[in-house]
């Protein structure tokens, strides 16, 4: 349009030998540079006022084949990925590099949107779709376009990050189809000041265990944080009401395990059950949700332990991209308890009896209690022991205030005295046992339980 306007004020002046002054004006431009136009309109005529570059694709401009090929990725490998990270792995695994502006623009033609999309982009293209269905007489095409429209996620309002790294860890579990078309939950603490993952760990359950193995992460690589923010989960806030007749389980109470060992980490705990109230976590669930679940699935993951193997590397790659430099943030994480601590601290404790075989029963096997020789303890029945299972799976007892290894009874011996061959008995080995100042002692795990608010009103 400009170049026929610009055709049509010459022709003008031509004819009527008009004034240059004017037709700049119009034009905007200089009256030197219309006597230009003057001279080629006469010489060329209206061929003259064609651009050059008219019909010429820039040399960066992608091919069709490039197009399309985006565009079969996305819709067959890379679907459900926000752009952004579509961006990124067309990069990193094909070797394409494009803008999202660009992908967006070449997915928009096909009416596809990104599934973290803004509400007004969503009605804007509900809009031209409700057009493009008025004017089609395809049933079936009517039908393609309508479901190209993509749900949005609700957002979640903002709040001040914490001053200091480690002040405050928002911790949660999501339950989604990560991996393999089942139903996992994926356990993460986030560290508020600065949106650093710090622990990730998946289990079938939103669980005590999935819980103390992202608490063990995080006291492994950093040290003791200050305080957590959770919801109100029976693991961090007992909820459950007994009924009379029925006693409380100590090894169903998951609160008073959390909770005893962040007392004796001297980690406070904070619950709420508003979801927004942990916004940090939530937001961050949004996006592996839309990330974490095609990284997956490019790797082939199908079971719970091969995804968290992945997510050790993938913590790293996650942090980079979305978490805050903590250079210029103080941390408060206090130092890094050894390995013993935080094995015997992140325990499974439960209560039981003594048989009168001198055993305890527990996850129906048959243990013995054991000093540290392994010389077998004897007790009377019904005394009452506390079984410490530690995280790395070694099963203690605790009665009174002595610490017992348990030893597992076999249902038949090993060998036979009258005809297997005789061998000289091996000189007993001194085996560990966790000293006195352990914290799952049993005295002080008691004192603890009559402090419980729920504790006192079931008595």
């Amino acid at each position: 349009m400009d170049e026929n306007q610009k055709y049509e004020i010459i022709k003008k002046l031509v004819e009527t030998n008009g004034n240059k002054k004017t037709a700049a004006l119009k034009i905007r431009c200089t009256p030197r540079h219309i006597s230009r136009l003057i001279k080629g309109y006469k010489e060329k005529g209206k061929a003259f006022f064609i651009h050059g570059n008219r019909g010429r694709q820039p040399s960066i401009t992608l091919s069709e084949d490039t197009k399309k090929l985006i565009l079969d990725l996305y819709r067959t490998k890379y679907y459900d990925c926000n752009l952004t990270h579509f961006s990124e792995l067309l990069n990193e695994m094909e070797d394409i590099k494009v803008s999202v502006g660009t992908i967006t623009s070449i997915l928009r033609k096909e009416f596809i949107l990104s599934p973290m999309a803004t509400r007004s982009s969503r009605k804007a293209l509900k809009k031209e779709l409700k057009d493009l269905q008025a004017k089609t007489k395809s049933m079936k095409k009517a039908a393609v376009i309508q479901s190209s429209i993509l749900d949005i996620e609700d957002s979640h309002p903002r709040r001040p990050r914490c001053a200091y790294f480690g002040e405050m860890l928002q911790m949660d579990a999501s339950m989604h189809e990560w991996f393999g078309g089942i139903k996992t939950h994926l356990h993460v603490a986030i560290d508020d000041a600065t949106g650093q993952m710090l622990g990730a760990y998946f289990d079938e359950q939103e669980t005590l265990k999935g819980y103390y193995n992202v608490l063990n992460q995080v006291l492994t690589n950093y040290g003791i944080p200050y305080q957590f923010f959770t919801d109100n989960r029976t693991v961090f806030e007992y909820k459950r009401k007994y009924e009379k007749k029925k006693e409380a389980s100590v090894e169903k109470d998951t609160f008073t395990q959390f909770g005893y060992a962040c007392k004796q980490l001297g980690i406070d705990i904070q619950t709420s059950s508003v979801p927004q109230a942990k916004g940090r976590v939530e937001r961050v669930f949004g996006t592996l949700q839309s990330r974490l679940v095609v990284e997956l699935r490019l790797r082939g993951v199908s079971s719970i332990e091969e995804a968290n193997k992945f997510l050790y590397s993938y913590i790293k790659k996650f942090n980079k991209r979305f978490a805050l430099p903590i250079d210029s943030i103080k941390s408060v994480f206090e130092t890094q308890p050894d390995n013993d601590k935080i094995n015997l601290t992140l325990a499974v404790i439960s209560s039981r009896k003594i048989d009168n075989g001198s055993c305890i029963k527990y996850h129906n096997e048959y243990y013995l209690p054991v000093n540290a020789y392994g010389v077998a303890v004897h007790y009377r029945k019904g005394t009452t022991a506390m079984v410490i299972k530690a995280f790395d799976g070694d099963i203690y007892c605790c009665i009174g205030e002595q610490v017992y290894l348990l030893e597992l009874l076999p249902h038949h011996k090993p060998s036979s005295k009258a005809f297997d061959l005789a061998t000289l008995p091996e000189k007993p080995k001194k085996k560990y046992i966790p000293p006195m100042s352990h914290p799952w002692k049993q005295a002080s795990f008691e004192r603890y339980l009559k402090k419980q608010l729920h504790r006192n009103n079931i008595a």
